[in-house]
């Protein structure tokens, strides 16, 4: 007959302690060994590019509503294209839609999220939609990522911003018709 003794609870952890560090070392292995073996991002198809890059002859042209065709095609060619929203952006601010041009360079920026040209355009078409606060903040993105060096991008940003003065942006009241009474027809009893 065999007798039973029940463990104590440190006996139990020692036990299982030896097979819970070879199991998270595993994990740690397999994890970090994939992690570096991550393939590297493609390259924005050759078909975009193309595509693209006749919308950028166009935009110098000035034919813009051609261009933008041009540019969204790039973009269904290859999402990733950033240079075609730095396109469509740019139309944008050149059609005094300074709205859309930010959303543009917002999508640019999720591709290529440090890239000085992306923020300085920008930061002029937030300063060209009134919105001087936040393009003093790509201004200091830039400054940051400028740092001691020359940085055309940063100097041309400041120069918009000082010459956009204290103009801020619109509020919806400061646009929004007043209804007016005077010149209502009155009851002839």
């Amino acid at each position: 007959m065999k007798i039973h003794r029940q463990e104590t609870r440190w006996e139990t952890i020692m036990r299982f302690t030896p097979t819970a560090i070879v199991a998270a070392a595993m994990l740690v292995t397999v994890s970090s060994a994939s992690y570096g073996n991550m393939p590297a991002p493609r390259p924005i198809s050759e078909l975009s590019r193309t595509m693209q890059a006749e919308g950028e002859r166009l935009y110098a042209a000035g034919e813009y509503d051609q261009a933008i065709g041009w540019f969204e095609t790039a973009l269904a060619a290859d999402p990733r294209n950033a240079d075609a929203y730095i396109g469509l952006g740019r139309i944008a601010q050149a059609q005094d839609l300074p709205g859309k041009a930010v959303g543009y360079f917002r999508e640019a920026l999720s591709l290529l999220p440090d890239d000085r040209r992306v923020i300085a355009a920008q930061g002029e078409a937030l300063v060209q939609r009134g919105a001087v606060e936040k393009a003093r903040e790509n201004l200091a993105r830039l400054q940051t990522l400028c740092g001691t060096a020359d940085c055309p991008e940063a100097a041309n940003l400041g120069a918009a911003i000082s010459a956009a003065g204290s103009h801020t942006a619109l509020r919806a009241e400061d646009v929004m018709p007043r209804p007016t009474v005077a010149g209502a027809p009155t009851s002839s009893n």
